[in-house]
């Protein structure tokens, strides 16, 4: 893979880097690892994090990015699973990869890229399209994270999207806001945009609503990508405005409220064009660009990907997906004759546009984290004062859904709301920071079925009957 330029914005100030400078940079990078082994990365919107991912891809190497709220209980997991002979990572990440048991090699960013490297040879390994590529985590349902591994076909699959959906041009400027270690980010960040002849844009920070506007509006962005939450918490935190140089507004992750959508088309002139994809499909669905988007709908199934609904549940057919995974790591390749069952539940109208209704299954999507309602249970439960937890969502004007937990008290403990602020504290110690409920409440018991299952739907419609701490 050729690396395409890069506009990086970090605690360094605005760097830009050539496709030359970055492809020299990745033929350079030191990573003791061979074909076929996995090198994680644990490093924010960086241009080293690009780089590493580009050596990764250059060699026939297998990537994990890993998000840097990930715990260190959650990068112990991967590291059991994927077994990476390299970590790349910054150094402020330090802490957790030594709580998290690491003592491998490491390549610590930032690091300084050579502008005067000559340029990278253009020799690399034979590989083909079906090997082993690229490494993300699921959110879990039933259980742990599963590792979700791609083949290098899932490379050049994202043309199909960044055409249709994406749309960027030649020389346009990218942002797809997406932290390191998430599937959009793995597609959208730079290789969509690369593939289209565009320029990728990195901003290493934190979530600000009004800096995302300026930057926008600075930088000149052509193409803006962002999760459905920071779409919604800038309409109603920022007054928005027209930015000129924007063409496409794209989002994908979860709905979109009718609200949100008009608030920003009255600003900017510009439809939020909303898609649909998961973890180990790729990008499945969109509102096309030329074609007038549908609110609230996830769009259309992209060109050549086929899919039906089958009692109420999205499915797809994986031969026609030029994105899907080669299998969960652990277990056996998966047969791409046997249907996709998703796991989401959609309806459609008569024009094929597709809206999604809910999950078939339990995981909760949050300002487009999918988080599941297991490892929540399993960190709470770890709290001395509590002898069982169930976990749902509840609804959020922001962020679409928020984790809702009902937590059984162990004999001798009082609910209390400091109580339920320990909790949310100890889940945000034990896991990544997003994961924690925001809503504590507290009951005797929970309902469960005559096999002895938590009955979550009797807990979303609160049948509970949760104790106020307050009372």
């Amino acid at each position: 893979m050729v690396a395409g330029a890069v506009v990086a914005l970090d605690e360094h100030g605005r760097r830009e880097y050539t496709g030359a400078q970055l492809d020299a940079a990745a033929a350079a990078l030191e990573l003791p690892a061979g074909r076929g082994d996995v090198v994680l990365t644990l490093i924010g919107n960086r241009v080293e994090w690009v780089v590493a991912m580009v050596a990764c891809f250059r060699r026939g190497l297998v990537a994990l990015p890993c998000n840097e709220q990930l715990r260190a209980r959650d990068l112990r997991m991967r590291i059991d699973i994927a077994r990476p002979k390299v970590v790349v990572a910054h150094h402020r990440n330090a802490d957790v990869l030594r709580a998290a048991g690491w003592d491998g090699p490491t390549v610590w960013a930032p690091f300084e890229l050579d502008p005067t490297l000559p340029p990278a040879p253009r020799t690399v390994p034979e590989l083909g399209d079906d090997d082993p590529c690229l490494i993300t985590f699921t959110s879990g349902t039933a259980g742990e994270p599963k590792g979700v591994l791609h083949a290098r076909r899932y490379l050049a699959g994202q043309r199909l999207q960044a055409e249709h959906w994406l749309a960027a041009q030649p020389g346009d400027l990218v942002w797809c806001t997406a932290a390191s270690g998430w599937s959009k980010s793995a597609r959208n960040v730079f290789i969509a945009p690369w593939l289209r002849g565009a320029v990728a844009l990195l901003h290493d920070a934190r979530f600000d609503p009004e800096k995302r506007l300026d930057i926008v509006e600075r930088e000149g962005v052509n193409v803006l990508c962002m999760a459905p939450t920071e779409y919604r918490v800038i309409a109603k935190r920022v007054r928005l405005r027209a930015l000129p140089s924007l063409r496409e507004l794209v989002a994908a992750g979860e709905a979109l409220n009718p609200e949100v959508l008009s608030v920003w088309r009255e600003a900017t002139g510009i439809e939020i064009r909303d898609g649909y994809g998961q973890t180990e499909t790729g990008q499945l669905t969109g509102n096309l660009a030329g074609v007038p988007a549908r609110s609230g709908s996830m769009g259309r199934p992209l060109p050549g990907v086929s899919l039906r609904v089958e009692e109420g549940e999205l499915v797809l057919d994986p031969r026609t997906d030029p994105t899907f995974f080669l299998g969960y790591l652990g277990e056996p390749p998966r047969d791409p004759a046997l249907p996709w069952h998703t796991g989401d539940r959609v309806r459609q109208d008569p024009d094929g546009y597709l809206f999604f209704e809910s999950r078939t299954d339990d995981v909760i999507i949050s300002a487009g984290y999918r988080i599941g309602p297991f490892e929540v249970e399993s960190a709470l439960v770890a709290h001395p004062a509590v002898a069982e937890a169930a976990v749902v969502a509840a609804p959020d004007p922001e962020r679409g859904s928020v984790v809702r937990a009902v937590v059984v008290l162990r004999d001798g403990h009082v609910a209390t709301d400091a109580l339920a602020r320990e909790l949310q504290e100890h889940v945000k110690a034990e896991t990544a920071p997003y994961k924690y409920p925001r809503i504590v409440d507290f009951a005797e018991a929970l309902p469960r079925t005559a096999s002895g299952k938590i009955r979550r739907a009797a807990l979303r419609v609160g049948a509970a009957a949760p104790h106020d701490p307050a009372s």
